[in-house]
């Protein structure tokens, strides 16, 4: 691996990861068009930090959400219930936490099947014809209704139908965030929070991908030589990330999806 090889794959999978145009396709395709094939095998923990780097980019730009579900969520579950004037507190932030955690459930049922699906990414047929199906997901979503929903009047059956189109979207070439975007939009969502919504839940997602990586990484060795280099492509990861997330939230407003066709 190169220093070049470390921004352009920090660069695709930072732009990928949040724009729905799938960052699995997209590397997939990197990697048989440019012989980086022996990359994912070969620098893993590479692999994992890069996804630790798109996720920090989603921690950076919704920290205040995060940090908001997490003292609701302890303040609702200690009791304290009423505020300093004696009425009666309102959790929508500790209500979001739920819905996240409904939502990331179904992505057990890929437990099983897992190897078949990272299998898929090596066909540059199938990952085309994934490619070509998430366009016409997009062109559809533009002619959605636009939906009122937030964390305060989202149903838990909606995290469970955006959960289960997140499990769907695992297979290379489908967007994640694409799919659970236009899922979100499709049960009536306000667009802007169908975005927060599907950016949040790929937190624990990516948590616990990245977790099952990590065993394997470290069963098989680092090779230490290269993480300065990998820095390099996590940084690039960030910063691309943060930047795709600020597009991507200006984009779904406008009802303009069908222009990553």
């Amino acid at each position: 691996m190169s220093i070049l090889d470390a921004i352009i794959l920090g660069i695709v999978q930072g732009v990928a990861e949040f724009l729905p145009i799938s960052s699995s396709g997209h590397l997939a395709i990197l990697h048989n068009l440019f012989n980086m094939s022996d990359l994912g095998s070969n620098h893993m923990f590479f692999d994992v930090l890069l996804h630790f780097g798109t996720l920090i980019a989603i921690c950076f730009m919704y920290w205040s959400d995060i940090k908001a579900m997490f003292t609701q969520t302890i303040d609702m579950l200690s009791g304290r219930t009423v505020d300093e004037n004696g009425r009666r507190r309102r959790f929508p932030e500790a209500r979001l936490f739920m819905l996240i955690v409904v939502a990331t459930l179904p992505l057990v049922l890929i437990l099983p099947v897992h190897k078949y699906i990272e299998a898929l990414s090596n066909s540059t047929v199938y990952v085309g014809i994934a490619l070509i199906l998430t366009g016409c997901m997009l062109l559809v979503s533009d002619k959605m209704a636009k939906g009122s929903k937030t964390e305060k009047n989202m149903l838990f059956t909606d995290a469970l139908i955006v959960g289960l189109c997140q499990c769907v979207a695992t297979l290379p070439g489908l967007s994640r965030s694409g799919t659970t975007i236009t899922a979100g939009i499709a049960t009536g969502h306000d667009r802007s929070y169908a975005v927060k919504f599907s950016l949040l839940m790929s937190i624990p997602a990516v948590l616990g991908a990245n977790l099952v990586s990590i065993i394997k990484v470290f069963s098989t060795g680092v090779e230490w030589s290269y993480v300065p280099m990998y820095l390099v492509g996590v940084a690039c990861a960030f910063v691309s990330g943060y930047f795709a997330i600020y597009f991507l939230r200006l984009v779904v407003q406008r009802g303009k999806f069908g222009g990553f066709c």
